[in-house]
């Protein structure tokens, strides 16, 4: 602590203790005005300045050094000085004692505060940065709430003195009034209970109502603000229109119509979106047929001395599309106007709050709707390295149009996309190099799941390049060549085909955004109930964010949906709380809310349970003996944090603790669980043991054992009765 903090913390010290040595507080009682209320008066009258400046200060101060007795002095000011002038004096000493009380805080104690406890504070400081002002006036509206409570408390915030200053004078405003005017009846009270007549809490009431009352009020403000520049019809055509029929924008517009609103959903290219056509669906259907070469290339682990297999790359290809166009029936325009959706192929433009203009290949209409769902999705990011165009490259959309199998493949990127390819094409007998930025793949993983599958990926063939970014493309001599630096140096890497897999960007631009002035990086920006600027137009899915997989975006979907079609009624802060997701490598990885490094970062405390699968018989059985079950939970209880799985079918398996994390079941429950042997998910019960294990009562367990040792008799011997009731052979017969 510096000199100057020392100081003001030893002078504060100092009047504290002299306000209660010297029984200060006596004096701010009611007991003792209302002893002295005729001399008082009577000086008032004589010197009405001098008193209501001497008021003025012994307010400031007792609300600055926190002192007990705030409500008795304002009984006073109203006894002394009216309701009027009463309230304007209380106003502004209590707010400049406020302030000052704010500030003492923020000098002596904030950057401890903040310095020893940043991490655990960052969702508050978010929170107050972003609506500190309507926090602290609801704060100011509920008598609830101790007033210096809240200026210490707010005093260790990021809160602008200013905003604290005026919200505070506003926001106490009314309940001085009340307090002031009560005081004008003074003489009629002998207690502080005398004040809280039937009106006078009919008038709290009110007051406690106001912070609802008042966000209201500036929510409608700020709509009108926004909405200021757009006629709005004076009626719609439709309930809803959802731009995009992708796994958001097909699950929004089956909530529409499910609960008989009008919804006509757009989409420009094919129903399905990304993860029918370009995604998930093609995907695991060339990781499917992947592993089974993989299987085949292993016969000899099963007992089957020889087996092989010859396919031709464009018949694997072509598997892909008919699963495809098995698959696509489920989303198709046939499906979804069955369930009650208008659907529209064409391309949509926002061109107000309430209109979208769609052209289609007989021309342009324009529809009126109440609410808009933006489900635009996401396209593959491409970098921008020197002569990446000049060589051509394959994205996550483009490369399913291959048919011949590229020799040597380079894929650049570490993350799910660019590993689950990795994988699947050093199968099928590409010599795929992988390159990578960062120290290692799956970086949002722990590093031992990161190197779990980078070590099958080398075993495979794989040449996993971490530390590696590229610099350049070229062309030499014919041969196309990636230049990537590693430590400094150049590394050359000669390939055939490159596939570009570093990410995803939202699809912000050309329906309108830029026009209406919707605020989008690389999403669209909304709030917790998935709201834009616009009130009644929101974003779900992959434009959106934060998680791009296509159950979150089903998820999110639910609240869009929602929100959309019952707001101001009812709506619904989207939940993140519980997602989980896989990546489709061999061996397979999963997980649910926190792993260590999460914690870690967020400086979160817990304990991990880890139980490896080599251990498990169906696992040995299978010959996938491999992987394990982490489990995070929070220190000395069985509340689980989050779970990582990784080994075969670690999606399906995470489920179990998806369900338990999402209806708070814990691993005690888990392990009481009946699963049936010999089955993958018996890994999930045994993590639950290997936490019962450490959380094993061990004094319970040490008096336990006394009592078996007591009845096997002294010495260990059996009890005498017992030993008659079943004698034991001899052993030399």
């Amino acid at each position: 602590m510096n000199h100057r903090k020392l100081l003001l913390v030893s002078t504060l010290a100092v009047l504290v203790g002299a306000f209660f040595a010297f029984d200060l507080g006596r004096f701010l009682s009611l007991d003792y005005f209302k002893s002295q209320q005729a001399a008082i008066e009577a000086y008032q009258t004589a010197h009405p300045w001098l008193t209501a400046g001497t008021f003025f200060a012994v307010y400031a101060v007792s609300t600055a050094l926190s002192f007990p007795g705030a409500a008795i002095l304002t009984l006073v000011a109203g006894a002394l000085f009216g309701v009027l002038w009463g309230t304007v004096i209380v106003s502004f000493a209590s707010t400049l004692g406020a302030t000052l009380a704010f500030l003492i805080a923020r000098f002596v104690l904030r950057d401890w505060v903040q310095g020893t406890f940043g991490d655990k504070l960052k969702a508050i400081n978010a929170g107050v940065a972003k609506e500190g002002g309507f926090y602290l006036f609801t704060l100011r509206l509920i008598p609830l709430f101790p007033f210096f409570v809240i200026n210490l408390v707010m005093g260790l915030t990021p809160i602008r003195t200013w905003t604290f200053y005026w919200v505070s004078q506003l926001g106490m405003l009314a309940g001085t009034a009340v307090y002031v005017n009560a005081g004008t009846q003074l003489a009629k009270i002998d207690s502080l209970k005398g004040i809280l007549s039937p009106g006078l809490i009919a008038s709290f009431v009110l007051l406690g109502l106001f912070p609802l009352i008042a966000k209201q009020i500036l929510a409608w403000v700020k709509a009108r603000r926004v909405y200021a520049r757009w006629p709005k019809p004076a009626r719609f055509d439709r309930n809803l229109i959802v731009i995009g029929a992708g796994s958001a924008g097909l699950v929004t517009a089956y909530i529409a119509a499910a609960v008989k609103a009008k919804v006509t959903l757009i989409e420009k290219h094919r129903m399905g979106g990304d993860c029918l056509n370009t995604g998930c669906v093609p995907s695991k259907a060339l990781i499917r047929s992947a592993k089974l070469l993989s299987h085949i290339q292993r016969s000899a682990e099963f007992g089957i001395r020889e087996a092989k297999a010859e396919f031709d790359f464009a018949e694997v290809m072509e598997r892909v599309q008919r699963v495809i166009r098995e698959v696509a029936p489920h989303d198709s325009i046939e499906r979804y106007t069955g369930l009650g959706v208008e659907v529209i192929e064409g391309t949509a433009k926002i061109t107000s709050p309430w209109t979208v203009e769609v052209a289609t290949g007989t021309g342009t209409r324009t529809l009126t709707t109440r609410a808009i769902v933006i489900a635009a999705g996401a396209r593959p990011f491409v970098p921008p390295i020197p002569g990446l165009e000049e060589v051509g490259y394959l994205s996550s959309d483009t490369v399913w149009n291959l048919r011949d199998l590229p020799k040597r493949l380079v894929v650049l990127g570490g993350g799910p996309i660019g590993s689950e390819l990795t994988q699947t094409f050093a199968r099928f007998g590409s010599q795929v190099t992988q390159v990578e930025m960062g120290p290692r793949i799956l970086i949002r993983e722990d590093p031992e799941v990161s190197e779990t599958v980078a070590e099958r990926f080398r075993q495979e063939g794989v040449a996993v390049l971490t530390g590696h970014q590229a610099k350049r493309f070229a062309v030499e001599n014919g041969e196309k060549i990636l230049i990537a630096e590693h430590e400094g140096q150049d590394v050359r890497v000669p390939f055939d085909a490159v596939l570009v897999a570093v990410g995803r960007v939202a699809n912000t631009e050309g329906y309108g955004l830029e026009e209406l002035g919707i605020p989008a990086g690389r999403t669209v920006e909304t709030n917790d109930y998935l709201q834009t600027l616009y009130p009644n137009i929101y974003a779900a899915g992959d434009v959106a964010g934060p998680y791009q997989f296509t159950h979150a975006a089903a998820h999110q979907a639910w609240y869009a949906a929602v929100n959309a079609l019952f707001a101001p009624f009812r709506r619904f802060k989207a939940d993140y709380s519980v997602i989980p997701w896989s990546t489709f490598v061999d061996p397979e990885v999963a997980r649910v809310g926190l792993n260590e490094q999460d914690a870690k970062e967020r400086g979160i405390p817990y304990e991990v349970a880890v139980y490896g699968i080599d251990d498990l018989d169906r696992a040995i059985a299978d010959g996938e003996a491999h992987g394990f079950v982490k489990v995070l939970t929070v220190p000395g209880k069985d509340k689980i944090l989050g779970a990582t799985i990784v080994g075969e079918h670690a999606g399906d398996l995470l489920a179990e603790y998806v369900m338990a994390m999402r209806h708070g079941i814990g691993l005690n429950k888990i392990l009481s669980t009946i699963h049936i042997y010999p089955t993958l998910a018996e890994a999930n019960k045994y993590a639950a043991g290997v936490w019962k294990k450490a959380h094993a009562p061990a004094t319970l367990l040490a008096w336990v054992e006394r009592f078996h040792t007591w009845r096997r008799g002294p010495d260990g011997r059996i009890p005498v009765e017992a030993a008659r009731d079943n004698p034991t052979p001899n052993p030399t017969h």
